[in-house]
């Protein structure tokens, strides 16, 4: 194991964020992980990496603020902290955030709270998250298991053995065998995601109608020159880097006003720690106009009033059911690795999916139907007989997904 903890770190750095000589690198993660967060710094520093910055963070203070600390500072960010995000992202440094938390810690806590958190956070850190969203830096989400999330994967197995569980999981997700051969199989993996990519960019359709038996029935219309793009990026400087690991999908932007019908969630979503299940939303015109919820409805409904942008759609990604990870029939309460299970939806800020975008404005993007918005939350709606029907600029229906897969 400790081999293979060795090339997970290494293969996030080398592969995930490709860090450069000289260059800084901002590693988030939970206090419960410092071990792993120690072996990815020694080997950015082997890499030539100047500096290694740490930012911690803990479920159970996080969880303690939210429901002791005085109201003000809902409404607030500090200075400290603005620097801190904008300023690394603005010098170019590379950012990798180890995701793994208590996916219900934050269950009772004001929603109200959160999303004012939220907002404040969002203007306080706008270069921060203006470049992430257009690749001006590279970075990548990882996760490591930590008790609280093991056991609510593995409810039925103790403690040490969810936790073994979970890490076995999480390396055969990623591509980890012991062999030490992952950076391969990774390139292998990338060059299959490029092909489908250049594939449905050929075909430049206008919509994509999506129906299963949950009562899913959604028209997506498409912007004109979007632009699909996989798991493998590339800064303005030319360091390329993949943003999720693992990554399944294959994305792009919708056109904000051109979303309409109904869609069901296929999984839970695991979001400001708390559960949001047995959901759906009724679309019209691009704007959520209603959501349903048998768990966590209040959330939802917090989630798409954050700003204007958040009751609309800013990506759609193309997932098979019988990807890896959905192969391994396991609900992981995690989106990074629930979202590579499935196809999904994000409502919020949008990619810049669209020829050229990375070099326009904000106004420019909007301009050509893309949405924006502090905020991007992924949803699963992937299931074994979905099917998605795309139909290009000249009215023909081609079949993209059958049963669930694709059928290009």
């Amino acid at each position: 194991m400790e081999e293979k903890y060795k090339e997970y770190a290494a293969l996030l750095v080398d592969v995930g964020l490709n860090v450069g000589e000289g260059q800084n690198l901002v590693i988030t993660a939970p206090v419960e992980c410092a071990d792993f967060a120690r072996l990815c710094a020694r080997r950015a520093y082997e890499r030539g990496c100047r500096e290694v910055v740490m930012n911690w963070h803990d479920d159970q203070l996080t969880r303690m603020k939210y429901l002791y600390a005085d109201e003000k500072v809902f409404d607030e960010v500090p200075l400290w902290q603005r620097h801190f995000y904008n300023d690394h992202a603005l010098e170019g440094a590379a950012y990798l955030a180890i995701s793994a938390s208590d996916p219900e810690n934050l269950k009772g806590v004001d929603a109200g709270r959160m999303m004012r958190a939220q907002q404040a956070s969002g203007k306080a850190l706008k270069d921060f998250d203006r470049l992430q969203m257009s690749s001006g830096f590279p970075w990548c989400i990882a996760s490591i298991p930590v008790p609280s999330w093991a056991r609510k994967v593995f409810p039925d197995l103790d403690e040490a053995r969810a936790m073994d569980r979970l890490w076995e999981a999480i390396f055969e997700a990623v591509r980890i065998t012991g062999d030490g051969r992952s950076e391969a199989r990774w390139q292998q993996h990338l060059q299959t995601l490029e092909q489908r990519m250049k594939r449905l960019n050929e075909l430049n359709f206008r919509f994509l109608h999506y129906t299963n038996s949950l009562g899913t029935d959604l028209t997506v219309e498409l912007p004109r020159d979007h632009v699909w793009e996989s798991g493998a990026d590339q800064t303005p400087a030319g360091q390329t880097f993949i943003a999720n690991m693992p990554t399944e999908e294959l994305f792009t932007a919708p056109l904000k006003t051109g979303v309409n019908g109904v869609v069901y969630a296929s999984m839970p979503l695991a979001h400001d720690g708390n559960i949001i299940d047995g959901f759906h939303m009724v679309v019209r015109d691009g704007r959520i106009a209603e959501v349903h919820a048998r768990e966590g409805e209040e959330v939802l409904r917090s989630a798409i009033a954050v700003d204007e942008g958040a009751a609309y759609f800013g990506e759609v990604a193309l997932v098979p059911y019988d990807s890896p990870i959905s192969n391994q029939k396991i609900l992981y309460y995690n989106t990074l690795f629930d979202e590579n299970a499935a196809c999904h939806l994000a409502f919020g800020q949008s990619y810049p999916c669209i020829k050229g975008g990375r070099d326009m404005s904000a106004q420019e993007l909007r301009s050509r139907g893309l949405n924006e918005s502090i905020t991007h939350v992924d949803f699963m709606i992937g299931t074994r007989d979905l099917n998605i029907t795309g139909i290009t600029w000249d009215g023909r229906e081609i079949p993209v997904f059958q049963a669930g897969n694709f059928a290009l």
